[in-house]
């Protein structure tokens, strides 16, 4: 089922890091590539070096980096370290909705001007093709409308982009309501480089809703989806359904990962609390259990109430 389509995994801040990265594809493989929550260099291209062990650290992992930036110096000159790295592609992120990216006209920002915009793409692409390596772009069909995304896909088709991929909403949408499916189909006619759908992909009918509408779509990224359901890669190719004990696995394994390189008890139970807030939908009829886990104050209560809301689970039929 589904075998003609690529699966690629989005980049989700506070998520998607390196080590989930590793263990989600060591237990559910099936993403083609997955995509590094953005980095953002300063204008001059100089960056934390956190984010380079979080790049070298992807063991068997098709991974793809992710820039955060709004000027051809900065991306370039950050491009050609990743690129020395052994990365042949680079993603441009052009779809942030965040007030404080926004406001600094970086990701969906980049929309409010599409002079600009071209003129950045310009700089980018010419340097890109010097050097040998790849542009990619996630973007946002616009600012205030995905009717806007006419005019954004004509400066995208004047330069060689690697993969245009498309989240088919404006950026005022943020993350709410429909997708707009109807217009993502139209550009799919006008665009000149391999597209990509992101956006509101869940379970198996969201993605018979999106093959039938754009039956010539070849590469499907997700991002909520695949954190919900680890297993949605698994799921569309046929395969079985999540069950709760291996959610049990990824999250015991991930935590213990996190406390082995050396991050404290606290932060590492924040940060899986994170995965929580769309684990919980997977948790419907044990709120007083899932409550005990949002309480949890420190390593010993969190281990203790994550137990027993697993086992009130044992018995629960997933996606």
């Amino acid at each position: 089922m589904n075998d003609h389509i690529q699966f690629l995994f989005a980049p989700m801040e506070g998520i998607t890091f390196a080590m989930f990265r590793s263990l989600h594809h060591e237990l559910f493989p099936g993403a083609a590539e997955y995509y590094t929550p953005f980095i953002a260099p300063d204008s001059k291209g100089s960056f934390r070096t956190k984010y380079l062990k979080e790049l070298t650290s992807d063991s068997g992992v098709r991974t793809i980096p992710q820039l955060l930036v709004n000027n051809p110096e900065a991306f370039n000159n950050t491009a050609f370290k990743f690129h020395e790295l052994g990365f042949d592609e680079i993603n441009l992120n052009i779809g942030c909705p965040s007030g404080t990216v926004f406001s600094k006209h970086k990701g969906a920002g980049m929309l409010q001007d599409l002079s600009g915009l071209d003129r950045t793409l310009s700089g980018i692409y010419e340097q890109a093709e010097q050097h040998g390596y790849r542009v990619s772009i996630k973007t946002r069909m616009g600012v205030h409308s995905t009717d806007e995304f006419s005019d954004i896909l004509e400066i995208y088709n004047r330069y060689p982009v690697s993969s245009l991929i498309v989240h088919a909403r404006c950026r005022d949408a943020f993350y709410e309501g429909k997708t707009d499916l109807s217009g993502f189909v139209s550009s799919m006619n006008r665009c000149q480089c391999p597209i990509v759908y992101n956006g509101n992909i869940f379970t198996e009918s969201d993605l018979f809703e999106l093959l039938s509408r754009a039956p010539k779509l070849s590469t499907v990224m997700l991002g909520r989806g695949a954190v919900t359901n680890p297993a949605v890669f698994r799921v569309f190719r046929g395969g079985s359904s999540l069950s709760p004990n291996e959610l049990q696995v990824f999250h015991d394994r991930l935590t213990d990962a996190w406390l082995s390189s050396g991050l404290a008890p606290k932060f590492t139970v924040e940060r899986m609390k994170v995965l929580w807030t769309y684990w919980q939908a997977l948790f419907p009829k044990t709120t007083k259990e899932l409550k005990a886990v949002w309480k949890a104050r420190d390593l010993s209560m969190y281990r203790a109430a994550v137990s027993i809301l697993f086992q009130s689970a044992a018995n629960e039929s997933w996606f």
